[in-house]
C-alpha cells in the first residue's frame, strides 16, 4: 500500500516517521564526517610555488591517488615565514619549507611541533642576490648605504646576511626591507629597492633589468649551504605515520622523474607557475635535486640510529642566526637531531 492510500490521520504519522528517519540519518552522517576528521583522514599541504618536485606531486594528484581515503588541501604560502605561523596556528599539517626559517622554528623556549622528513632541493642559482641596472652596483661590497629587499626569516635572507659578513658589510651597513616575492618584483619596477636577494619564478623576473651579485649555489660552496625541506607536524606523525610514508613515496618519486626526464618534470611544474615548459625546464635546471637514496644518507637525512650531518647544518644556521641577532638562543644538535625524522629510511622512500 503506498502512503497516499493511508487513512488522513494515519499518513500524518507516517510523515512524521519518514522526517525522523531522514533527521537520524542526517545526523549519523554529520557524525561519520567528524570521526573521519578527528582521525586524521584530512591532511593540508603548505606550498611554495617555486620549481621542486612538490608542484609535481601536486600538479598529478599522486598523493590524492595514494591515499584516496583521505581528503587532501593544497595551501599556497608565500614564504617559509609564514609557513611557520601555520604551524603554529594548526592549521597544516605537511610544508615546503627552507631550512633557515626551519633553524628558526625549531629554537627558542617553545620550538614548532615539526620534523623535518624530506629534502626537497638544495639551493643553487636558484635563488640569489641580484642588483637592479643603474644603480652603480656591482658587487656585493658596493651595497653599503642601499635598499634590499629580502623575504625576512627566509633561506634568502639568510643567505642575504652571509653574504653581507663575506663582503665584510653589517646588516646595519645597509637598508633591508622585508617583502615577498611578488612584492619585490612591484618595488624592483618602482625602484624602491636597489637590490633583491630572492628565488625562482620572481628571480629570473629580475635578471631581466638586473644582473647577479651572488647566488645561494656559490653561498652553499662557501660553507653555508640553505634547502628547501618537507616538514611534517608531530601530530600527523603519531596519529597517522602510514600517510607520512605515502606523502614521502611520492616525493622520491617526483625527484626521480626530475632526474629521469626533466623535460616531463617542467611540464608538469609549469602551469603550477602559469609559465612556459621551456622556462620550466630552465629554472629546474638552476637548482640541485637530490636522489632518494643521498636523502637518507649520512650527509642528509640519514637512518635510524644514525641522523644525518643536515642536523648540523640547521645548528650552523641556528647559530649564525644567534650572531646577526635574528634569534636570541640556538636549540642543541640533539634537539635538532630529534626534530629530524628517520623512521623507516631508506626504505620509506621505496615505490
Amino acid at each position: 500500500m503506498s502512503d497516499t492510500a493511508l487513512p488522513g490521520r494515519l499518513r500524518r504519522r507516517w510523515t512524521t516517521v519518514v522526517a525522523a528517519l531522514a533527521a537520524l540519518t542526517l545526523t549519523l552522517g554529520l557524525a561519520a564526517c567528524s570521526d573521519d576528521s578527528d582521525s586524521g583522514k584530512a591532511i593540508t599541504i603548505g606550498y611554495q610555488a617555486f620549481p621542486s618536485g612538490d608542484l609535481i606531486v601536486k600538479n598529478q594528484k599522486w598523493l590524492e591517488q595514494a591515499l584516496p581515503d583521505h581528503t587532501i588541501k593544497w595551501t599556497k604560502f608565500e614564504s617559509g615565514a609564514t609557513i611557520n605561523q601555520a604551524f603554529i596556528g594548526n592549521s597544516i599539517d605537511i610544508g615546503a619549507i627552507g631550512s633557515s626559517p626551519v633553524a628558526r622554528g625549531l629554537s627558542g623556549a617553545s620550538p614548532i611541533g615539526y620534523k623535518v622528513a624530506f629534502v626537497l632541493d638544495v639551493a643553487g642559482d636558484n635563488e640569489a642576490l641580484v642588483a637592479r641596472n643603474g644603480t652603480n652596483i656591482n658587487s656585493v661590497a658596493d651595497l653599503r648605504g642601499k635598499t634590499i629587499g629580502t623575504a625576512l626569516a627566509s633561506t634568502a635572507h639568510y643567505s642575504l646576511l652571509v653574504a653581507l659578513e663575506q663582503a665584510g658589510l653589517k646588516a646595519s651597513d645597509v637598508k633591508i626591507v622585508d617583502l615577498q616575492p611578488q612584492a619585490i618584483l612591484a618595488a624592483w619596477e618602482r625602484g624602491d629597492i636597489d637590490a633583491a636577494y630572492t628565488w625562482l619564478p620572481t628571480l629570473d623576473e629580475l635578471r631581466k633589468t638586473g644582473k647577479d651579485l651572488v647566488t645561494s649555489r656559490a653561498i652553499g660552496e662557501s660553507g653555508n649551504p640553505t634547502l628547501d625541506l618537507g616538514v611534517v607536524s608531530n601530530k600527523l606523525i603519531e596519529s597517522d605515520p602510514e600517510a607520512v610514508n605515502a606523502w614521502r613515496k611520492v616525493q622520491a618519486r617526483a625527484l626521480e622523474l626530475i632526474k629521469s626526464d626533466p623535460a616531463a618534470a617542467a611540464g608538469f611544474i609549469a602551469p603550477e607557475l602559469g609559465i612556459s615548459a621551456d622556462e620550466a625546464l630552465g629554472q629546474l635546471k638552476q637548482g640541485v635535486y637530490l636522489t632518494p637514496e643521498s636523502i637518507a644518507s649520512p650527509q642528509w637525512l640519514g637512518t635510524p640510529g644514525s641522523v644525518g650531518n643536515l642536523a648540523n647544518n640547521l645548528l650552523s644556521a641556528a647559530e649564525f642566526l644567534v650572531e646577526q641577532k635574528q634569534i636570541d638562543k640556538a636549540p642543541t644538535l640533539e634537539q635538532l637531531q630529534q626534530a629530524i625524522y628517520v623512521e623507516g629510511l631508506p626504505g620509506a622512500f621505496a615505490q
